[in-house]
């Protein structure tokens, strides 16, 4: 099987079985999503989704959260992991936004990598889902599905990004994410994936090879 036979078999499968996957984050704005995005770093949207309402409450905006004492969001997010950090890059990507962005979302994924606490996965996610950035972000789920099914061979987040650009068309990159991430959460996890149960498995590189490297 080729690598285009393969992407070409998968996609059609998730865009049948999997049409309206989208993300699990509640928002209701571009700086909602953000914030949702960066407190979801190591920890579950479940996790997440439980902690933003009263934060966005506290903090309705961007200029509200850059003006906000640290004790008070540390006191709001202190369940999520890293609450120290992510406390402070809150704050700090919030003032960004109001000196250089005039309390608006930028749209781009360079710009939106300026902010503090934003890396390239928080920025292609929140350019994909709010602004239609032809983009796909990969975080460890797609990480390693991508890798397990034999979309990508490679060694690195940015490795594995590339590969998925170059074969998933533009218009369907921001659904793709979806289709990958939510498969690799529920399915494909990180121990005891439930190949048995998984639609792909006749397409997927490590059910094929049974080959435990390519498992891990």
């Amino acid at each position: 099987m080729t690598v285009e036979e393969r992407y070409r078999s998968i996609l059609e499968w998730f865009r049948v079985n999997r049409p309206d996957a989208e993300s699990e984050l509640h928002f209701d704005s571009p700086y909602q999503l953000l914030v949702a995005v960066m407190l979801s770093a190591q920890c579950t949207d479940k996790r997440v989704n439980m902690v933003t309402p009263a934060l966005f409450e506290a903090f309705p905006t961007p200029e509200a959260l850059s003006k906000a004492d640290f004790e008070r969001v540390y006191s709001l997010i202190r369940s999520i992991s890293y609450p120290n950090a992510k406390a402070r890059h809150l704050i700090d990507m919030a003032a960004r936004l109001v000196s250089d962005f005039g309390g608006n979302v930028p749209h781009t994924v360079e710009e939106l990598q300026t902010l503090p606490g934003v890396g390239r996965k928080t920025a292609n996610v929140v350019a994909s889902i709010c602004f239609g950035a032809e983009v796909i972000a990969v975080d460890t789920h797609v990480f390693r599905v991508a890798r397990r099914l034999g979309l990508s061979k490679g060694s690195d987040v940015d490795d594995v990004e590339r590969d998925l650009t170059r074969n998933i068309p533009a218009e369907i990159r921001a659904k793709a994410h979806h289709w990958i991430i939510l498969h690799g959460r529920y399915i494909c996890t990180a121990r005891h994936p439930y190949c048995e149960e998984c639609g792909l498995k006749q397409w997927c590189r490590g059910y094929e090879k049974g080959d435990p490297d390519i498992l891990k």
